[in-house]
C-alpha cells in the first residue's frame, strides 16, 4: 500500500485525520494477515508449524483489536453502532440495522454532526 492510503493530498489533511487513516490501513493489513494465516493453517500438515502459525495469527488478532479500539474511541458514531452489534446474541444484520438507526437518531437529537455531513448541526435557520 505504501503512501497511497490517502485519497486527498496528505499535506492538506490535519494530523488527526492522517493518524486515523494510518490506523484504518493498519486494521485492513491485520485482517488480511489473519486470513492468510487461516489459509496457511488449513493446508499445513505439520502440527508444529500449524501451532507456530496459530500463535502468529493470535498476535494479528490482538493488533486488529487494538487498531479497532483506537478507531472506535475516536469516532463516537462508530463506537455507538459497534456497541449495538458486537457481542450480542441473535441476528447480526438486525442488530446492525437497529444500532445504526439508534446511533444516527441519537446523534441528530443531540445536534451532533454526522461524519461526512455538511451541516454544522445547528438546524434550519428558516422560519417554519
Amino acid at each position: 500500500m505504501g503512501f497511497d492510503q490517502y485519497h486527498e493530498p496528505a499535506g492538506e489533511l490535519p494530523d488527526e485525520t492522517r493518524t486515523f487513516a494510518r490506523l484504518c490501513a493498519s486494521l485492513t493489513e491485520e485482517a488480511e494477515a489473519i486470513g492468510w494465516y487461516e489459509q496457511r493453517m488449513a493446508v499445513e500438515s505439520d502440527r508444529e508449524a500449524r501451532a507456530i502459525m496459530r500463535d502468529a495469527q493470535g498476535e494479528e488478532f490482538k493488533h486488529f483489536c487494538m487498531d479497532l479500539e483506537f478507531l472506535l474511541r475516536r469516532t463516537d458514531l462508530w463506537h455507538e453502532i459497534a456497541r449495538g452489534i458486537l457481542f450480542q446474541d441473535g441476528d447480526i444484520v438486525e442488530h446492525g440495522e437497529e444500532a445504526e438507526e439508534e446511533a444516527v437518531e441519537g446523534a441528530a437529537a443531540r445536534g451532533a454532526p454526522l461524519p461526512g455531513a455538511t451541516s454544522l448541526g445547528i438546524g434550519s435557520l428558516r422560519r417554519e
